[in-house]
């Protein structure tokens, strides 16, 4: 998986893994809180993108 990601997504990765380092390091429930956000994001965006790719005959 990380070789389709390239230098950028890695990066990505690590900022966002970090920023959350950061939030847990001071406010855990908060850093928790935007943890169900962003798995939230990841899950709405594979069903759009799942549903786009079936209306067009790819799924």
């Amino acid at each position: 998986m990380l070789d389709k990601l390239g230098a950028k997504g890695i990066a990505g990765l690590v900022f966002v893994v970090a920023g959350f380092a950061l939030v847990a390091w001071t406010a855990p429930v908060v850093a928790a809180g935007l943890a169900l956000v962003v798995v939230g994001l990841v899950l709405v965006a594979g069903g759009l993108a799942q549903s786009v790719m079936g209306m067009l005959g790819m799924a």
